[in-house]
C-alpha cells in the first residue's frame, strides 16, 4: 500500500471524475479511460494501484480479466453497488469496494412510484387520455397493504423507510436476519415460502449470486397473491423471467415493474414490452443527475483512508457479493 498510489478512473465521464479526485488529492498521478476496449492497454501503461471503475457498457464485455491480471492493482472501487460483473476475485490479493448507498434513495423512490402507478392505474388512464376516452374506473390505496422487501441492504432499507411512512406493513427477508428500522418483521431468505403469500407488493433488492439466481421462480410465483405487484431493482437473473411471464399469463400476480433483465437491452419483440400490467425501464432506477459525482466523491474520500492505512468503507466479500 503506497502513500501516493497511481489512480486510474474508468468511466464514461472521465473529466468530471478526474476533477473531483484531483481536488481531494492534488499530489497524485490520476489517469482516465472511457472505454472497455482501451482499458487493458491503459492498465498496462499506467500500472495503477487504485482503480475506480463503472459498468457503463454492460456486463457481457466488461474487461474483468485484464483488471485482475494487472499486478499493480491492489484496490478496485466499483462506481455502483453490484459486483456480479466482476465474477470472483481473490480478496487477499485485491480489495474491492462498492458505492453502496449512492443510489439507495433514488431506487426507493422508483419502487414507491411504481407501486403508486399500479395502484392508481396511471398507465390505463394515460392510454384513455390519449384516446380522449372518459374511462370509468377506480383507484386503490396502498395504505394498509403488506410489503415484502427481499434484501435489506441500503436500498432495501430506504424502501422500507418510505413504505413505513405510507403506512404499509413491512416484512423483510435478508441473509442474516436482525432487527431493522422501519421493518415490522425480519426473516431469513430461507423463509420466503412463508412470506410470499402474505405480500401485496414484493420488492426484490438483492445482489446476483449463485445463491440468489432464480430466487423467484415457478414455485415462488405459485405462492403469490393474484393482486400482488412485483418490483425488481436487483439484477437480471434473480427473477426467472420465463417463470414471471408464465405467472403473468396465469394471472398469478397483478403486475410487475422491472428495471433489470437477463439480457440488456431487453430485445425488441420481447413479450414483456407489450404487457399493459408491466412497467419496463432501462436499468435506470439508480441513475439520476449527480449520481456519479457522489460516487466519485465517495471514492475520493475512501482514497484518503487508503493513503492513511485505515480500513476502507464498503469492502465487498466476493462470496456474499456485498
Amino acid at each position: 500500500m503506497s502513500k501516493t498510489p497511481t489512480v486510474l478512473l474508468h468511466t464514461d465521464r472521465p473529466d468530471s471524475a478526474a476533477a473531483i479526485v484531483r481536488e481531494y488529492h492534488p499530489d497524485l498521478s490520476v489517469h482516465t479511460c472511457n472505454s472497455y476496449e482501451a482499458f487493458p492497454e491503459q492498465l498496462a501503461a499506467t500500472k495503477p494501484e487504485a482503480v475506480y471503475t463503472c459498468r457503463f457498457a454492460g456486463t457481457e464485455t466488461y474487461p474483468r480479466k485484464s483488471l485482475f491480471a494487472t499486478p499493480s492493482v491492489k484496490w478496485v472501487s466499483i462506481g455502483g453497488s453490484g459486483t456480479d460483473h466482476l465474477g470472483l476475485w481473490e480478496p487477499e490479493r485485491t480489495t474491492v469496494t462498492n458505492a453502496a448507498g449512492v443510489a439507495a434513495d433514488m431506487m426507493a423512490e422508483y419502487a414507491l412510484g411504481c407501486l403508486l402507478s399500479h395502484r392508481l392505474q396511471l398507465r390505463t388512464f394515460a392510454q384513455a387520455q390519449r384516446q380522449q376516452s372518459w374511462l370509468a374506473g377506480s383507484v386503490s390505496p396502498i395504505q394498509g397493504s403488506t410489503a415484502l422487501i427481499i434484501g435489506l441492504g441500503k436500498t432495501g432499507c430506504a424502501v422500507a423507510h418510505r413504505f413505513n411512512a405510507m403506512r404499509l406493513t413491512v416484512l423483510g427477508a435478508r441473509a442474516n436476519p436482525k432487527p431493522t428500522e422501519y421493518v415490522d418483521e425480519v426473516h431469513s431468505i430461507e423463509q420466503l415460502s412463508m412470506l410470499l403469500p402474505r405480500a401485496d407488493v414484493i420488492v426484490c433488492a438483492v445482489p446476483l449470486l449463485d445463491s440468489t439466481r432464480d430466487l423467484l421462480a415457478e414455485a415462488e410465483f405459485n405462492l403469490m397473491k393474484p393482486n400482488c405487484i412485483l418490483i425488481d431493482v436487483s439484477r437480471g437473473g434473480v427473477v426467472n423471467e420465463q417463470a414471471l411471464i408464465q405467472a403473468l399469463d396465469k394471472q398469478q400476480l397483478a403486475g410487475a415493474a422491472l428495471d433489470v433483465f437477463a439480457t440488456e437491452p431487453l430485445p425488441k419483440g420481447h413479450t414483456l414490452w407489450e404487457r399493459e400490467n408491466v412497467i419496463v425501464t432501462p436499468h435506470c432506477s439508480s441513475v439520476y443527475e449527480g449520481w456519479e459525482q457522489r460516487s466519485v466523491t465517495m471514492f475520493a474520500e475512501n482514497l484518503k483512508r487508503y493513503r492513511g492505512g485505515e480500513t476502507l468503507h464498503n469492502i465487498v466479500d466476493p462470496t456474499r457479493g456485498y
